[in-house]
Order: structure tokens, then C-alpha cells, then sequence
């Protein structure tokens, strides 16, 4: 990584300020390269990411220094030996990985599943008077559903834009995350029936009958127990992290980009 003493630097080429660290400046090239590595909606975003991410390695090696780890020839290797020497991260306990549990029994459920069926009644999303009058031909078809007028299938094979039309608007068996969110979400709290209440997604509007329900159990501490150890262990680690970096920075002196660091890992 090219690194310039303050001193001898020229102006920064760009709108971004200088990028220090101690007597250090981040070379705007390096943060130009980097930026390849942190993709964004919006350059500025893409380099204070990247801009942050050399300040960290640059943190870390310069911490080696002082801890008079040079002889180590791979920068990886220093950084490694860094965070091994200074990060003190106690495992977490059984007792944590319980309270953990306990707190959270929503996410140690097994998946909902569900056997449901339905008619789309298909317009683009950008189609006002397409979705006013697909809504007004959804709430028919439903009311004859509803009074036993029509039977799912024969109306599914007739007005249905799906191809599941071909087995009477049969979906199979879902679960989260196998459908696109604005229909999983409704669909997932419904019960068995027929939904007396149109869904509508991107892709029109839909009835929907739910043929089958299986709640997801609540799985046994011992089974999670693993899951749960990484988990804290991987969330202590970050904050650990965290607040390690925050020290090195003002003891060293940061300037031009904010430190403040996301809840995940920078340095791999």
C-alpha cells in the first residue's frame, strides 16, 4: 500500500478529504483501488467504506510495529498476530448460551410449513387501471368461492396467470424465504381455508387457500446449543473489535473518515 508522510503530500485530487492515520496519509489511489472491493449505490458510500478499511489495516500495522512484530514478512500474518496478542475475548458460558436461548424462542423454531394454492390475477406494477380492474374481477371471483358458487380449480385453470393453473392453482409446499416477501408474509399467518381477503404483490393480485398447515416446533436447547455458542462468540468478537480500534484511533489519530464501524467483521 502506498504510504505518504504527511508532509511531503499534495493536495487530494478529489471532493473526499485527506485520509490520515497518525503521521500517515491513505494514498487517494490505494482508496481508488480498494474501492473495487466495496460496491455501493453511490460513489461516496463505496469510498469512505473503502477508506475505512485500509485506516483499520493501517491501524493494525502500525500496532505491530509497536509491539515489534516487523520481523513477521506477511502483513496478513501481522495482523493475525495483532489481534491475537490484544483482542481479549472470553468464550461465552452455558449459562450465556441458555439465557440466549430462552430470550429468543422464535428463532429456534423449526420452519412453518404450508401447502397452499391460489389464483393470480396478473398486472404490471405500474398498470393503475390494469390492478383497479384485476382487484374488482379478484373480489368477484372470490365472493363465488366464498358462497360455493365456483370450485378453486376450475376458476384457478380459467383466469389464473400462473402456470400452477395446470394443477388447479397448486403451489406445493412452502416455506420462508421459497416465495417473494409481500406474498410469504401475509400467506405464512394464514390458517387452513380459503383467505377471504385478496394478497397483493408485484405481480397482481392473488386468492389464495391454504390446503395444509405445519407449525414449526420448537427445537430442543441441546440441538441449537452449537448454533448458539458461535453466534455470541462471533458477536463478542465484534465488539471487541470494535472497541479495540476505537482506542487505537485516538491514540493514534484518525482524521477524514468516521471510524464507526458496522455490526460485522471488516478485517477477515
Amino acid at each position: 500500500m502506498q504510504l505518504i508522510p504527511v508532509g511531503d503530500a499534495e493536495e487530494p485530487r478529489n471532493q473526499f478529504p485527506p485520509v490520515t492515520v497518525g503521521e500517515t496519509l491513505i494514498g487517494e489511489d490505494d482508496i481508488a483501488r480498494e474501492m473495487q472491493h466495496h460496491p455501493a449505490e453511490e460513489v461516496a458510500e463505496a469510498w469512505h467504506e473503502a477508506a475505512r478499511s485500509l485506516v483499520i489495516r493501517e491501524l493494525l500495522l502500525q500496532q505491530a510495529s509497536r509491539l515489534k512484530l516487523d520481523d513477521i514478512a506477511d502483513e496478513e500474518d501481522r495482523i493475525a498476530r495483532v489481534l491475537e496478542l490484544e483482542l481479549n475475548v472470553p468464550d461465552p458460558t452455558e449459562q450465556d448460551c441458555e439465557r440466549f436461548y430462552n430470550a429468543n424462542p422464535a428463532r429456534f423454531r423449526s420452519p412453518t410449513l404450508m401447502a397452499v394454492s391460489h389464483i393470480l390475477l396478473a398486472a404490471a406494477p405500474d398498470d393503475v387501471q390494469e390492478r383497479i380492474r384485476q382487484e374488482e374481477a379478484g373480489q368477484q371471483l372470490l365472493s363465488s368461492l366464498i358462497d360455493g358458487r365456483s370450485q378453486f380449480a376450475e376458476l384457478a385453470k380459467q383466469y389464473s396467470a400462473c402456470e400452477s393453473r395446470h394443477q388447479g392453482g397448486s403451489l406445493g409446499q412452502i416455506s420462508k424465504g421459497q416465495t417473494v416477501d409481500e406474498f410469504e408474509r401475509p400467506v405464512l399467518s394464514l390458517e387452513e381455508g380459503l383467505n377471504p381477503e385478496l394478497i397483493e404483490t408485484r405481480y397482481g393480485w392473488h386468492i389464495v387457500r391454504v390446503d395444509q398447515r405445519i407449525d414449526g416446533q420448537q427445537l430442543p436447547y441441546e440441538h441449537v446449543k452449537p448454533q448458539i455458542r458461535q453466534y455470541l462468540s462471533e458477536s463478542v468478537t465484534r465488539r471487541a473489535f470494535r472497541q479495540y480500534l476505537q482506542v487505537l484511533a485516538a491514540e493514534t489519530g484518525v482524521e477524514g473518515v468516521d471510524l464507526e464501524l458496522p455490526d460485522s467483521p471488516l478485517m477477515q
